[in-house]
């Protein structure tokens, strides 16, 4: 008999994978999976994904998706009129049986809102106040996603570069807004560039470094904050002023010259004299690309971002967005353009306000119908370059943000993937599940006034455990 948290995993994962044909579900962080990897090592060329502007590698062609009703492994299939009563047979009916009384929960505040939806057809099977505008958290970051990766596709890669003048004297470090980029992405950096330098017959420069690419104040309108650093074209570690750290953690105070100091030391050690101050400045004229890092394919950042809640990549994503719709990339223009982005997905955005990429702006608001139209268009088959916002959210009790919530023998455990959202006041968890006749189902559960994460979280967790019996 196999440990009951495995084989849930595995149901999830199963239900989710054959009905979005996203591949297999693993708990060690979707992005570290090779799956992508795999997929592009195969590729020979680029070709055009219909329906879109995007090139990707060619390969086969995605799967069918699997009818909508999958029995789950190790049961049999639950009659749609077994003993319910007056909801036997009405998925409504039966949803509002088994939600209500769990909304009367006083951890959700005074008003939830709820939006529930059949991902497989996009019908809302149930709605609480599913088209009012609440403080999203982080549940946001759904958005962001969706935006980023419909704007940029899912193999979109940005750029760290080394300019250079003709004689390979004068270099600048230029920014691309990576905010995956490490010491040992930098460390890469360097090498090429020392390697070039070599090849050229030079051992001294000068080095200066670029943040042009953004635009507007870098510090976040919640202020100096571990939960995430300046936000800026050009950082190493996030700004993380212990490397090693995780979550909110002290940053530096100029994350953008951190790095380029740190890419002086590595130049350095590489046997390259770095004459003068490192300064900020524009690559000079006649500069071009001498060398560069690529981030990871957008896909896996997608996912990354979802599975930590990372808000320092969420920013870059909203700027990637307003660098693609030639919108200003500062947090207003990043705003409006993932406004833009989510209108071409045709999804209900009344009263939708996106104050920044991350949720960490209490200013945000959306409607929990809003994160269920962008889960469905995630669903479908029409959008595959938009399955990262699913297969990148947390697993109940394995990944994430959800790592300790859904544990052990709970009904969800390996079944729930979910984003979460928290700030003081503020509770909500969106995401997938499969139904007991093995429908997969998106929701959003949004509470605004909440009194402690101590009370709303494991009444938002009852709420989405309820889905699965």
């Amino acid at each position: 008999m196999p440990d009951i948290r495995t084989w849930q995993l595995t149901t999830g994962a199963a239900v989710l994978g054959l009905v979005l044909a996203a591949g297999v579900v693993t708990a060690a962080g979707p992005w570290e999976s090779g799956r992508r990897t795999a997929e592009l090592d195969r590729a020979a060329e680029a070709r055009t994904e219909p329906g879109g502007g995007h090139r990707r590698p060619a390969g086969p062609a995605p799967a069918p998706s699997a009818p909508p009703v999958l029995t789950a492994l190790g049961t049999a299939p639950v009659p749609a009129t077994a003993g319910r009563g007056e909801a036997a047979g009405n998925p409504a009916r039966e949803l509002a049986r088994r939600l209500e009384p769990l909304l009367r929960d006083r951890g959700l505040g005074p008003r939830p809102g709820v939006s529930v939806v059949d991902l497989t057809t996009g019908r809302e099977l149930y709605g609480r106040d599913a088209g009012r505008t609440m403080i999203p958290a982080s549940t946001v970051k759904i958005a962001t996603a969706a935006a980023a990766l419909s704007a940029l596709g899912p193999y979109h890669r940005i750029p760290t570069t080394v300019s250079a003048t003709p004689d390979a004297r004068t270099l600048t470090l230029v920014g691309g807004g990576d905010a995956t980029l490490d010491r040992a992405g930098l460390r890469t950096l360097a090498r090429r560039t020392a390697g070039d330098l070599r090849a050229r017959g030079v051992t001294a420069v000068t080095l200066g470094y670029d943040t042009s690419a953004y635009r507007g104040p870098d510090l976040h309108p919640i202020g100096v904050n571990g939960n995430i650093a300046r936000v800026t074209p050009l950082m190493v570690d996030q700004g993380r002023a212990d490397p090693g750290s995780t979550g909110a953690a002290d940053r530096v105070a100029d994350p953008a010259g951190d790095a380029a100091r740190a890419f002086r030391d590595l130049l350095e050690k590489d046997g390259i004299t770095v004459d003068g101050a490192t300064a900020p400045g524009r690559p000079a004229a006649g500069s071009k690309p001498l060398a560069e890092v690529l981030s990871p394919p957008l896909a896996d950042v997608v996912e990354q971002m979802l599975t930590r809640s990372d808000n320092d990549i969420a920013e870059s994503l909203a700027r990637q967005t307003a660098i693609a719709r030639n919108e200003e990339p500062s947090f207003a223009g990043a705003g409006r353009a993932v406004r833009q982005q989510l209108a071409v997905l045709k999804v209900p955005l009344a009263g939708a306000r996106f104050a920044d990429g991350s949720g960490l702006d209490r200013a945000g608001r959306v409607t929990p119908r809003l994160l269920t139209a962008l889960l469905t268009r995630a669903a479908e088959p029409a959008h595959p370059g938009l399955r990262p916002v699913l297969t990148g959210l947390p697993v109940g009790g394995f990944t994430g943000t959800l790592e300790s919530r859904h544990t052990g023998t709970a009904p969800g455990s390996g079944l729930i993937r979910a984003k979460t959202g928290t700030l003081t006041g503020v509770n909500a968890l969106s995401g997938t599940v499969p139904s007991p006749d093995g429908t997969l189902l998106g929701f959003a559960f949004l509470a605004n006034e909440t009194r402690s994460p101590a009370e709303a979280q494991p009444s938002l967790d009852r709420l989405a455990a309820a889905l699965t019996s």
